[in-house]
Parts: C-alpha cells; structure tokens; sequence
C-alpha cells in the first residue's frame, strides 16, 4: 500500500463496522467483536538486555531507544530527564546527558504521567565528523520555566507549562558522557493544559543524503489537552497543536530565525495563515512515527479520547480528522462517538487499524504507542509485521504490513511472551519482576516498542527499569 502524497490524499474508502446495537446512532464502543484473544497470536522470546538506575529513587520512565552506528551504542532517554548509552550487548548502561542538572537551566517539569522529557533525537550526521549535524542531539521537553516569551501560544487555556525544543552539541560524539556546551533553544511552546504535549521527535531513517527529507526533524505536537480539544486547536492551521511539523533543525528561515522551514512542506509559502512548519493535522497526540522501509510510508500511533485509539498513515498535508473524527467515527463527546456514515469525508487520513478502548483485552484504560514496521529476519515470526503496543496494558499487537486494512480492530492479532515455560503478557513479565526487584507489582506496563541494529527489536515500559530484546 503506497499513500498518496498530497495535499488532502485519496477519496476515503469504505468501511464496513457492525454496529454493536442495532439501529443505535451513537456507541462508546463502536466495534461489534472484541479482539481476538487467542487466533492468531504470535509467541516471541523477550530477554533482559539491560536495565536504567532508578533516578532519585524513582523507577526510570523510559520513553524511546535510537541506534547510533558510527559510535556504535543505543541512546535511552528516560522521561524524568536523561539520556542513557547502552552498548550493543547491553552490557554497559551509562549516564550521558542530564538534562535537569543545574546548569542547563532547562527546569524539566516531570510530573504526572504525561508530562516529562518526552522524546529525542540524534541527528543523522551525529556521528560524522565534520558534517553539520555532527554530535547534535534534539530534545522535546517539558519546561516549568514560562518567563521567556513562547514563540507559539493556544490562545486560551492556564499556561500550565512550557514544552521546548532543544539542540545540544556534542565535543566528541565517541565521547561516554555529553561534552558540550548549553543548549541551543530551536521552539518554545506555551501549554495551555498540563497533558497532550510534545510526541515523539524522529528524522526519517530511510532518507540519504540528498534526498529532500535528509535531515529534517519531525516533530509530535500534540493537542495541548484537557479533553476533546476544547480549543479546537487540531484542525486549525494557524495553530502549532494537533500536528506533526517537520522542520530544518540547522536551518534559519522560520520567524524566529533558529530553524528552517522546509520549501516542500505542505503549507509552506501559503499566503493564508497556515503555519509552514505544518506536515500534517487533525492529530490528538502523536506518541509514535514509523517508516516502512519497503515502500517508505509513514504511519502514527495516536492516542484517541475515551474510545478510538488508532494507527493512521501520514503523508504530506495529510488531515487525520481529530477532533471531528475520532478514528473512523464523527466525534461527539467524551463519551461517545457517531454510528452514522462512518469515514464520511472524503480527503482524510483514515486509520489503516482502530480499536475500542473498552476492549475485554484492555479494559477501561488505553493508548495506542510502540510502532514499528518490521522489515528484518532477526525475529522471523514478526516479519513483515506493522507492530504496535496498547500502553497501560502491556499488550503489543501485529498487522501484516503487505495488506494493511482499511480500519476497524477486526484484523488485529496478538503478540505474547514465553518466559519459564508459560506465556505471558508484557505486563505479566514486569509484574513478575517487580516482585523480584521487592516492589509492588504495578498494574500498568506503559509499553515502547524500537528497533536497534541488526533487525533487533526492543521493548521499553516504565515499571522495572529493564530493556527487552525479542528473540524467536
């Protein structure tokens, strides 16, 4: 499946979603069959590869994982506000960046489940000697810092905190531990809710140099939160929130002169009041991005209100519906969505996968995170697997990537874990660690799934502090 790449994208296709109550307009669960507990489960092996100190006695929040080949190590960065290298047989965790030490003067404001240091990442010359981006990491922060004047405000709302985007560089790029100076401040964003803030920051890994997405930054921004956008920020695209930008981080043009605004975004140049930052809108909080190595979609997981969590392509100015949409279905309030004309305009980005939240699996919590499409051979059971997780809940569930459905949770399978003979959920391995560690099993996993080197994959949570690799 390859997406269009324009502005608005292809006519939206049909669906076809029983009702669960017949001739009713309105559901908080609109999907007629629960996802299948057992057809089609896939069993993998998921090894202890490394495990995060606890930072000031609290356990690590670990958030994403970024191979970086020319130094060879994988940076972790955990939520309360440092970035860890762990060498490629997980052998050695180090502390490389705090970015709540005193001297940065960042103010890192982690509090909540939402809020945090939310993503990073490593430019793709961060390891090359001489190239612009050398040594360069980004990171996606939120601050409690508010007096320095935001470049981009919600127009409403209790200024609760600021998010920032962040460029440190590094000496040394080989260097154990961060060697450079403060940081150089790209992006200040006021919230005007204390949830729905940053999302993931990724640079495409499939672009080379001299391709026109080389090096350009994408950025999560999500909704600015509360409940239900009561802004109406998402589809308004005079707005920074509900999107995903894509920005040059060593580029001036943009109108604070500390980023480039890349010519070929979709709103660039526009004489109307669209920000040319913008790539695509209509988003509620983009957790996760992915390519597809095979073709070079781009897929987000994002998380829904109280009902819809989705997987959705995402291409140049694409419109992912929210918040008139909440997934497939006309979003009506927190509790429920609209039966009627299910992906009824045309022009949107509709999910390729979409599942209730009250789902017998998951029960009243969800979010969707975790993605990858799985394009390797080290797992051969997950090959060709568009794979994500459900957050609270641990479960992590596949796709075929070659025939990607056109919405619903019909198509949706598990992925569990065998461990001492049984198989288990992943919240069902941390639980049975905690316990070995003395703690008090925890009731969520709040799982991340990336990939590392050698078609690796690797899944994160913030309960026990442990890396996981999968293995067949």
């Amino acid at each position: 499946m390859t997406f269009a790449r324009e502005r608005l994208g292809p006519a939206a296709g049909a669906v076809l979603l029983a009702v669960s109550v017949a001739g009713a307009q309105t559901s908080n669960d609109p999907f007629s069959a629960p996802i299948a507990a057992t057809d089609g489960v896939i069993t993998v092996g998921a090894v202890e590869f490394a495990t995060l100190p606890d930072f000031r006695g609290e356990t690590a929040r670990m958030m994403r994982l970024v191979d970086e080949p020319v130094t060879g190590r994988l940076f972790v960065s955990d939520m309360w506000g440092v970035v860890y290298t762990v060498s490629y047989d997980g052998g050695t965790v180090t502390r490389y960046l705090d970015l709540t030490d005193p001297r940065w003067a960042v103010d890192v404001h982690a509090s909540g489940r939402e809020r945090g240091f939310q993503s990073f990442a490593l430019h793709p010359q961060f390891g090359e000697a001489g190239a612009p981006g050398y040594g360069k990491l980004y990171a996606w922060t939120d601050s409690s810092n508010t007096a320095p004047p935001a470049d981009f405000v919600p127009g409403g709302g209790s200024d609760a905190h600021d998010t920032i985007l962040l460029e440190w560089t590094a000496a040394d790029a080989a260097a154990p531990a961060y060697d450079g100076g403060p940081p150089r401040e790209l992006m200040r964003v006021e919230q005007p809710f204390g949830n729905h803030n940053g999302g993931q920051l990724a640079f495409n890994p499939l672009a080379a140099p001299g391709d026109p997405d080389f090096g350009l930054l994408y950025v999560g921004s999500a909704d600015g939160g509360s409940g239900g956008d009561p802004l109406d920020l998402s589809q308004d695209l005079g707005s920074i929130f509900g999107k995903v930008l894509r920005i040059d981080p060593l580029g001036s043009n943009s109108a604070n002169g500390r980023y480039g605004i890349p010519a070929d975004n979709p709103f660039a140049g526009d004489d109307d009041a669209a920000l040319g930052e913008i790539y695509a809108y209509g988003v509620r909080n983009p957790q996760r991005l992915a390519w597809d190595a095979r073709n070079g979609d781009m897929f987000l997981a994002d998380i829904g209100q109280n009902i819809v969590e989705e997987i959705s392509p995402v291409w140049s100015g694409a419109n992912l519906g929210w918040n008139d949409w909440e997934g497939s279905f006309r979003f009506i309030s927190r509790r429920e969505v609209s039966l009627v004309d299910p992906r009824g305009e045309p022009g949107l980005a509709w999910p390729v996968a979409e599942y209730g939240q009250l789902d017998p699996l998951l029960g009243p919590r969800s979010h969707a995170t975790g993605l990858v499409v799985y394009r390797d051979d080290a797992v051969p059971q997950l090959e060709n697997r568009l794979l994500f997780g459900d957050g609270p809940n641990g479960e992590v569930f596949h796709l075929d990537a070659d025939a990607l459905p056109e919405g619903g949770q019909d198509p949706i399978r598990r992925v569990l874990f065998e461990h001492e003979g049984e198989t288990r959920t992943f919240l069902q391995l941390i639980q049975a660690k905690n316990v070995e560690q003395g703690r008090t099993p925890t009731t969520r996993a709040d799982v991340r799934i990336d990939a590392g080197p050698r078609g690796q994959l690797f899944l994160l949570n913030k309960h026990d502090g442990v890396i996981r690799r999968l293995v067949p």
